[in-house]
């Protein structure tokens, strides 16, 4: 029971597609988090979905013997789904990343009215 290895550059180029639309979400957009979770020698496939709450790149600290000047960083995605739970989703070479709808962004008019409403 092998698993077929995919090729690097199609990784690669994944992670390419990935990092830009992540350089582009906001909060209030939802997405889908396809990524593998492993166990041991088990691995499977399991797709998230949310409401973006916040995005963040953090420094990781899980290589061994990186020198201090070589950071590595990982990107993460708070989502809130749709029971309300809270989740961090952390994107690596093999998730996929997928807007499902972009948020809604107030309009001239509504930001007009909201600051006549509270004066």
């Amino acid at each position: 029971m092998s698993q077929s290895v995919e090729p690097y550059s199609v990784a690669f180029a994944r992670y390419v597609r990935n990092r830009r639309l992540f350089e582009q979400l906001r909060p209030g957009d939802r997405v889908a988090v396809e990524h593998q979770v492993r166990v041991g020698l088990r691995t499977w496939t399991v797709r998230t979905e949310g409401t973006v709450v916040q995005t963040q790149r953090v420094r990781e600290g899980l290589h061994y013997r990186r020198n201090w000047d070589d950071p590595a960083y990982a990107d993460q995605i708070v989502l809130r789904r749709d029971d309300g739970e809270l989740t961090t989703v952390t994107l690596d070479e093999y998730s996929t990343l997928e807007l499902l709808q972009r948020a809604e962004e107030p309009s001239a008019s509504d930001s007009v009215s909201a600051s006549s409403a509270s004066q």
